[in-house]
């Protein structure tokens, strides 16, 4: 039941709690497999010196898992950081304090895919 006031100012259900809610739980479930993979990945190696994981890094087979893991866990971590900013955060500053939070984000994450892409497309040993 709404109240007038409610009605006006917009405050209630958005109706996307529950889609928010499991796709934190998909999120979480492929982190769990590809962490993992990355674990099982890494200790198959014969070493982890800077040439061997870079010559893993460089094969398709390791670039595409590794750009998931970035993709998925940023995106968890952006929902996530969504509900304690919605949850303890309740003056007009959260509009701030969320924008930080989806800038932060998104480059941490462009920096990481731009890594391993340029590994992965041909970036050479140093």
């Amino acid at each position: 039941m709404r109240t007038e006031l409610g009605r006006v100012r917009g405050l209630g259900s958005a109706k996307h709690g529950a889609g928010h809610w499991w796709l934190q739980r998909v999120t979480a479930f492929g982190n769990l497999f590809l962490i993992l993979w990355l674990i099982g990945s890494l200790l198959r190696l014969p070493s982890l010196d800077y040439t061997v994981v870079h010559d893993w890094l460089a094969s398709p087979w390791a670039a595409v898992p590794m750009a998931l893991i970035v993709l998925n866990t940023f995106w968890h971590f952006r929902m996530g950081l969504q509900v304690v900013v919605e949850d303890y955060q309740h003056d007009e500053s959260r509009i701030i304090v969320m924008a930080l939070v989806h800038i932060w984000t998104f480059v941490m994450g462009g920096i990481a895919l731009f890594s391993i892409l340029k590994i992965a497309l041909g970036g050479t040993v140093s």
